[in-house]
């Protein structure tokens, strides 16, 4: 969830930038606000993600405003007035939206800001209970996953463990960017494949059946 606030003298300038963002579920409205001084409090207590911020207004300046935050959130300027563009880019924020905005204009703008964040870094790894204590198996390190009856056998390039899962917890455990169920008793390493047919994989030299309801899975992979 995106946290925002929008900070506008204007009353319509705030109603229109309630529409846009009440249509993209992801961004979430913590408030409006009619001048700086009145947005202060949120924005140095709450955690902020985006805050819509007009320059013109009375009192105190969306610029001077950001200046005087020591960790401002991420701004996207709003305002009608063009030539106030340069100095707003000198700090360094996201985007600047001349008004009136309209909504494709602004989809931009949260796109923008999307490609800004920092990428989560990726799991490469998940922990599974074997014999009691939790076991970490690196994704590429698990070759297939075999279900016998309550439990689960890993099979892994250094070893085999069994662990008592079903394999619908293995398949939301396991990223599907990795592995992929082709039987209701088999979840098998994409990387590991050396052969695929219609009705059946290879994981090294183990022959594996691919389930009638799992062969569109399979699609995916070829």
């Amino acid at each position: 969830m995106i946290r925002c606030i929008v900070v506008d003298d204007e009353p319509l300038a705030r109603q229109v930038l309630e529409n846009h963002i009440s249509k993209i579920d992801e961004l979430q409205l913590l408030g409006q606000y009619a001048n700086a001084v009145d947005a202060f409090e949120i924005v140095v207590k709450t955690a902020i993600d985006i805050i819509f911020l007009d320059i013109n207004m009375p009192v105190l300046s969306g610029i001077d405003f950001i200046g005087s935050l020591k960790n401002p959130p991420a701004v996207i300027f709003t305002t009608a007035f063009p030539e106030y563009a340069a100095s707003s880019y000198e700090l360094d924020t996201v985007d600047y939206l001349l008004k009136p905005i309209t909504y494709e204009r602004f989809v931009k703008s949260i796109s923008r800001f999307r490609k800004l964040q920092p990428s989560a870094p990726e799991i490469t790894y998940s922990y599974f209970k074997v014999n009691g204590k939790l076991l970490k198996l690196e994704h590429q390190n698990i070759l297939l996953v075999q279900s016998i009856k309550d439990y689960v056998i890993l099979k892994t390039t250094h070893g085999n463990y069994i662990t008592h899962m079903t394999m619908k917890s293995v398949s939301e455990l396991l990223p599907n960017t990795l592995f992929r169920r082709i039987h209701r008793s088999y979840v098998v390493g994409i990387s590991h494949l050396t052969m695929i047919s219609k009705n059946e994989v290879y994981v090294g030299k183990e022959c594996i059946p691919v389930g009638e309801s799992y062969k569109q899975g399979l699609l995916g992979i070829v």
